[in-house]
């Protein structure tokens, strides 16, 4: 067991352990290991395993499967973020003659490209790499199973694509290229391509009785950056702090945001479960969580962060199927959350304020809502109700009095403090809509107009 930063309760710990403990014996697997990250710092991990005194700890090597797949999505943000790509832009513009060039990158990212969920061929998960040596051998003839752009629709080969974009983009190997970029920088030192020892063997146990086979480990060739990656319990939780809080060396925090908005609903007008860009998203009671699973024969993992609950927690075991360990994982999170609620940091005034911005505060009305503006510690402003359900969005200055929205209804929409001719603010325009200190403020350029007479009552 591990704990660092702030400790844990006794008691926590071992609600921790049970859960683990409880997982390994029903899930019938060789061995279980999870960890639980606090504000960026491991404060909790535990094992168990079908040999005593062996349990594995957070440094042990477990394959991760499509875990792989945000590792990647954080490359192509990357290169998003340099101003190489466009997410709208065509694959096709950047990695030509694919016979999918018409998906954009944001749709392979969301799983909206309408692409197969599989590659043609022998299963691909149980056989080598080099058994599909050209991209033509991931998609096939046929890749396409939807109209692009029309519905969420898992695909492994859609990830594929986006690491022989990478590498066409770097001119480097993808796990080359995810190494120097991502890995070092983060510190995931026990994150690699190949196994590193310690690592767990994978194994197949029978449905219907107590034994056990071991399964094959295979190099995944093309199909790497959907799949490939090792990773232990303790690096995954320093991951799913990048998640959290982003890290500008690798990935700023409102990139990091952006692929933990959700692009594409799981179901048709389903909220409780989504998809951003690389980022499998998840409703519950106490908010919202983000994070991925994966899983491959002999293994499964999961990991889920909770940013309201500046938690990160991960699960992974060394069997085919069994355990659940994305109910698992969920299931660390709200352990700690109920029994140790995270505690506020202190309240601190800002340590400069621009009298421009200031005088922008307070309440404003479209039309005769109210909604509140609040200077954000981070230089940028809040738009939301005064309380209840509403609309609501944060905004980042664009340095010259406008203001760009970053999530909700606002994402990508102008904000702009209107002035009259003395300097004092007449309203604020927010994609078209006009804001005032009053309902309806006659001197505003309210469109429509306002009613000469102004509020009355009638008999």
């Amino acid at each position: 067991m591990t704990t660092s930063h702030e400790e844990l309760l006794p008691s926590t710990r071992r609600a921790l352990l049970h859960r683990v403990a409880t997982a390994q014996t029903e899930g019938r697997t060789p061995s279980l290991v999870a960890a639980v990250a606090r504000d960026g710092e491991l404060v909790w991990s535990g094992g168990r395993s079908m040999v005593d005194g062996h349990a594995p700890d957070e440094n042990v090597q477990y394959r991760i499967g499509s875990i792989t797949k945000t590792f990647t999505a954080v490359l192509v943000m990357r290169l998003r973020d340099e101003g190489v790509l466009d997410l709208n832009d065509p694959l096709e513009k950047h990695l030509p003659g694919t016979g999918a060039g018409e998906v954009t990158i944001a749709e392979l990212l969301s799983h909206t490209g309408g692409l197969a969920a599989e590659t043609p061929g022998a299963w691909w998960e149980r056989t080598p790499g080099s058994t599909r040596p050209e991209l033509a051998d991931v998609l096939g003839q046929d890749p396409f199973k939807h109209p692009s752009g029309r519905r969420f629709h898992y695909s492994n080969p859609g990830y594929t694509l986006l690491g022989s974009l990478v590498e066409a983009l770097r001119g480097a190997p993808w796990a080359e290229v995810l190494s120097r970029e991502v890995l070092e920088p983060l510190g995931l030192s026990r994150t690699s391509a190949q196994p590193q020892a310690p690592h767990a063997g994978g194994f197949a146990v029978h449905p219907w009785a107590d034994v056990m086979m071991p399964e094959p480990v295979e190099d995944l060739g093309l199909m790497a950056p959907a799949g490939q990656l090792w990773s232990t319990a303790g690096d995954l939780a320093r991951f799913g702090a990048f998640l959290l809080k982003g890290d500008d060396r690798v990935l700023a925090l409102e990139s990091v945001r952006e692929m933990r908005t959700p692009s594409a609903p799981l179901q048709t007008g389903e909220w409780d479960r989504a998809y951003g860009l690389g980022v499998d998203l998840l409703r519950w009671e106490r908010g919202s969580l983000a994070g991925h699973g994966g899983s491959l024969p002999g293994f499964l993992a999961a990991l889920w962060v909770s940013e309201a609950d500046g938690l990160a927690t991960v699960a992974l075991a060394n069997c085919t199927s069994g355990p659940q360990v994305a109910a698992l994982a969920v299931d660390l999170v709200k352990i700690v959350a109920d029994a140790e609620p995270r505690i506020p940091e202190p309240w601190r005034p800002l340590t400069e304020v621009d009298e421009k911005v200031l005088e922008l505060a307070g309440p404003w009305y479209w039309g005769t809502q109210v909604l509140a503006l609040r200077l954000a510690a981070d230089g940028g402003i809040e738009v939301g109700p005064l309380s209840g359900a509403g609309r609501q969005a944060r905004f980042r200055s664009n340095g010259d009095g406008t203001w760009t929205g970053l999530n909700g209804y606002y994402a990508g929409e102008l904000l702009q403090a209107v002035r009259r001719v003395d300097g004092s603010v007449s309203h604020l325009d927010l994609g078209s809509f006009i804001f005032t200190r009053t309902p309806y403020d006659e001197e505003a350029p309210v469109p429509g107009g306002v009613d000469p007479r102004g509020w009355r009552g009638f008999p």
